[in-house]
């Protein structure tokens, strides 16, 4: 039995040239009766064949927002797209449980560049928070003291 192929083709040179290194590479290292030889080649070079022509499907546009956006920022929380579970932050969340940054997050939901990821409310609260303690002021100058 032989595998029939197109000779004016090259891809189909190359998928039969790989196709017979695999073959050869996996007997070469596990026992496998003669009789099944063909059916392996044709299988492998009908695998090979078929990698590049499936389309890919992205995941992103294959998946529809837990929420509309429009709807996944309120006040005080951030709704996630990926999941629809309300938070305050959302970047430590997306990193832990998807490993996608907030570009990452934006770019596959198609938000703008200034979409938050902290809830409005929070975000006030925080800074609020920083000002009472001092942050972002200049430090006082220092008191000198004098050895006497």
């Amino acid at each position: 039995m032989s595998v029939v192929h197109d000779p004016s083709s090259p891809k189909e040179d190359e998928l039969l040239r790989l196709a017979s290194e695999i073959v050869s590479a996996y007997v070469s290292n596990n026992t496998v009766p003669a009789s099944e030889l063909p059916a392996m080649i044709k299988s492998v070079h009908a695998t090979l064949g078929s990698l590049g022509s499936a389309p890919a499907i992205e995941a992103s546009a294959a998946q529809k927002p837990a929420i509309a956006v429009k709807r996944s920022v309120t006040p005080e929380y951030i709704v996630c797209l990926e999941d629809g579970k309300k938070l305050k932050m959302l970047k430590r969340y997306l990193r832990s449980n998807y490993n996608m940054t907030p570009e990452d997050y934006r770019a596959k939901w198609n938000l703008p560049a200034d979409y938050p990821m902290v809830a409005p409310n929070y975000a006030a609260q925080r800074s609020e928070f920083a000002k009472k303690i001092g942050l972002g002021r200049n430090a006082p100058p220092a008191k000198s003291r004098r050895r006497g």
